[in-house]
């Protein structure tokens, strides 16, 4: 399998559905606690910011702006990410 397709399956079947699970649960912390804390707001922020910096990584793939090297620089990235549970997957945001 290309890195290109393994990229976009693990953002498709794994990561994204992850971030949105986890958008579920600080939902539901907040309707149970029927007030946000900031840290709850930030959080939601970063996840919103992230999926949508994953969902871009989609599209470029979908339109074939995406390169092999790159592909598994990113899935070597996420890979190691989801086994030290990191959050933000090795992504480094940039300015």
């Amino acid at each position: 399998m290309s890195h290109i397709k393994k990229l976009e399956e693990l953002l498709s079947k794994s990561v994204i559905p992850d971030i949105n699970d986890r958008l579920d649960e600080i939902f539901e912390e907040i309707a149970d606690s029927k007030e946000a804390s900031e840290d709850a707001k930030e959080e939601i922020e970063e996840l919103r910011e992230f999926k949508a910096d994953l969902e871009d990584v989609l599209e470029d793939i979908k339109n074939g702006d995406m390169d092999e090297d790159e592909a598994k620089e990113l899935v070597e990235d996420i890979t190691m990410a989801q086994r030290n549970d990191d959050e933000d997957f090795g992504f480094v945001e940039e300015d």
